[in-house]
């Protein structure tokens, strides 16, 4: 197939959805499709690569370092009139995603996209609660122009489909149970942290939106039960001085990247990630596969692939209790930790991309071959 694969974010940004995204391409590039990228101009850029559109982008207000893409409808039309895409894929909802949507129905080709992010519930952090309603209702008619919408586990789905979603189709996430290894364990980063007791982690953005204050809150209970815990904290954010200004004693280590990121999560033991506006939260499965005991809430990655007390601890969401004693219980027991992480990496290794993408590639076989009625597949 032609496939026009349409995201506002992709590397070397850091986040789950430029990774995701890139990982997808090149497995659909892999099984001998013809995929044609469209993007935002990177920062630095020069020239345009192979199989490539760029987009005009401008940085996302108070989100340094990710931008939204600008419309390029007209662009698109002429490139999709001329040289006619299968399908279009589009896998994020900012301008440049809603033109690629309303040019491709426009034109009667099928396209599907990705609800990846939850920017409904950012708004209560960046804008004021009074626009989740205006927020909610873009997202539900973004989606809905689309054939298909996939979404990353079954409990997203079942939401989404009780505010008015169409067309909803799990696909899952997978890990890289290879490059995320506790065989990458480093003892020598672990003397440069001053590890002489267990080493709690923290991998994400540093943002309003991740819950940052009760992983600090979790880590110094945790010092209480187990004076020689450490506290490592890996990404970058708008609160970086505010993690720095609460906890002197914690480690920023930046953004890790490649080789760098996979020791930082294999020299650690125990992953708490208190984020509650994940879809799905890739670094849960990442510290998994690392062999880490994780503390996450019952939500996305972890509601699916956490069972509580056996392979990790899945506290209810909004449960600030319940997330620092499993925190707590964590830091005082060396044997939990160990039986927990065992088990964590046991389960994340059968969480397979391969599957998960050969999967996501016949979605996208079946949808570009169905009839369209005003850009959407006929779908059952």
């Amino acid at each position: 197939m032609h496939i026009v694969y349409v995201t506002e974010t992709w590397p070397p940004e850091v986040n789950g959805v430029a990774l995701t995204a890139s990982r997808t391409v090149d497995f659909l590039r892999s099984r001998g499709n013809r995929v044609t990228l469209v993007r935002p101009r990177q920062q630095a850029e020069v020239g345009t690569p192979p199989e490539t559109m760029l987009a005009h982008g401008i940085p996302i207000p108070r989100y340094n370092g990710l931008r939204f893409g600008l419309p390029m409808g007209g662009t698109l039309a002429q490139a999709w009139s001329q040289d006619p895409p299968d399908l279009v894929h589009v896998a994020t909802e900012g301008p440049l995603g809603w033109s690629a949507v309303r040019t491709a129905v426009r034109l009667g080709i099928p396209v599907s996209s990705d609800f990846r992010t939850r920017f409904d519930s950012y708004t209560q952090f960046y804008a004021g609660r009074f626009l989740t309603g205006i927020v909610t209702g873009y997202l539900r008619r973004f989606h809905n122009r689309c054939g298909r919408t996939f979404v990353p586990t079954e409990a997203l789905r079942s939401e989404l489909h009780a505010l008015g979603y169409r067309h909803l189709k799990v696909s899952g996430r997978g890990v890289d149970s290879q490059r995320f290894d506790p065989a990458h364990r480093r003892d020598a980063l672990r003397a440069q942290w001053g590890a002489e007791g267990p080493v709690a982690l923290y991998v994400g953005r540093l943002a309003a939106e991740k819950n940052l204050p009760l992983a600090l809150d979790a880590y110094n209970a945790m010092r209480r039960a187990n004076p020689a815990t450490r506290l490592v904290v890996v990404g970058d954010g708008p609160l970086r001085e505010t993690v720095r200004q609460r906890c002197p004693e914690a480690i920023l280590a930046g953004v890790q990247r490649g080789d760098d990121l996979s020791a930082h999560y294999a020299s650690a033991d125990i992953f708490l990630f208190p984020s509650l506006t994940e879809t799905f939260g890739n670094v849960t499965l990442e510290a998994m596969a690392s062999g880490l005991a994780v503390v996450a809430f019952q939500n996305g990655a972890a509601a699916q692939h956490i069972h509580d007390g056996m392979n990790g601890f899945a506290p209810a969401p909004g449960d600030n209790t319940a997330f620092v004693a499993a925190a707590v219980r964590l830091a005082a027991k060396p044997a939990l930790r160990e039986r927990l992480a065992q088990a964590a990496r046991i389960d994340a290794c059968a969480v397979d991309w391969d599957r998960i993408l050969t999967d996501f590639a016949r979605s996208l076989e079946i949808l570009a071959k169905m009839e369209t009625i005003d850009g959407r597949a006929l779908l059952a």
